[in-house]
């Protein structure tokens, strides 16, 4: 039987950092076996984080990551259950350490990044694990990576200290127009937009058709419940769409930065292209906002 010294015990708390009586009866389990002892508190930790899984966890932080060359872009929001753990430094660290992994990686999906391997075992594991030292449960809930296809750009914005996440593609005709200071500040404009206005699609064509018909269908009864005839009915209903595309749809918005409140981000995207000489368009955007 190997000896339990102090110094071995200090060695694996610092390497797991679970208790003192938990990393020495590890060991004695283990027969001294470091590497043996790591992995059974691991195994330990796994079947806590299961424990209290069936815990809300709805607060937590979103984040994201753009490549030195800015070309892609990652986002996620990883969950815990309490403000107070949000903030605290070990699950920063996790968060920094689980986003940094999967911005290196080819994950592009959520599937694909709780696969991805960490220090030991998937982002998922390690995350479960990870339940055991913090004291919460802990989950990663979306995930999502963008790249710039052609000439363009991926920027990103955290809002409200990681309540609403931004990450979103740009394009551009030229490589100098995406190097440029205007076009860089257009870029973070349209993320402090998306992060206020909240739109659901970049356009008409690719908002939800199943969204749409919801609230056309609601809007149509609401006209009849108002006591609108059946034959105004379809006068009418255009109207409500064309203000469902102005409250949902990125380009129909008005730019929540316009002093007088009238232009539309599509319309400040080709004022942005005249001055740049240039075609200017948004490729796609992901919106996070936390445990929405």
């Amino acid at each position: 039987m190997a000896e339990i010294t102090a110094a071995l015990v200090k060695a694996l708390r610092d390497k797991t950092d679970a208790g003192m009586m938990d990393c020495k009866k590890a060991l004695n389990e283990c027969n001294g076996d470091m590497d043996a002892a790591v992995k059974y508190l691991r195994e330990k930790g796994i079947a806590k984080a299961a424990a209290k899984a069936d815990r809300d966890a709805k607060e937590g932080v979103i984040r994201a990551a753009v490549a030195p060359c800015g070309c892609s872009g990652i986002i996620l929001e990883l969950n815990c259950e309490t403000d107070f753990c949000a903030k605290g430094d070990k699950f920063q660290g996790l968060v920094n350490d689980v986003a940094n992994t999967l911005m290196d990686s080819k994950a592009s999906t959520l599937e694909e990044a709780l696969q991805v391997p960490m220090a030991e075992g998937s982002t998922e594991e390690y995350i479960k694990a990870m339940c055991s030292s913090i004291g919460e449960n802990m989950a990663l809930r979306k995930f999502a990576r963008l790249t710039a296809d052609g000439i363009g750009a991926v920027v990103s914005y955290i809002h409200m200290g990681g309540k609403v996440g931004v990450l979103l593609s740009i394009k551009a005709g030229k490589e100098e127009t995406v190097k440029s200071d205007a076009f860089k500040a257009l870029a973070k404009d349209l993320t402090l937009h998306i992060a206020a206005a909240a739109p659901k699609s970049v356009s008409s064509d690719s908002l939800d058709p199943a969204f749409v018909a919801e609230e056309q269908e609601i809007a149509k009864q609401q006209l009849i419940q108002e006591g609108k005839p059946e034959h105004l009915l379809e006068k009418i209903l255009p109207g409500k769409l064309k203000a469902l595309y102005a409250q949902s749809c990125l380009l129909n918005q008005v730019f929540v930065k316009d002093p007088a409140g009238k232009m539309t981000v599509e319309a400040l995207l080709n004022q942005a292209g005249k001055e740049l000489g240039d075609d200017i368009s948004v490729a796609s955007f992901v919106r996070y906002q936390l445990g929405a």
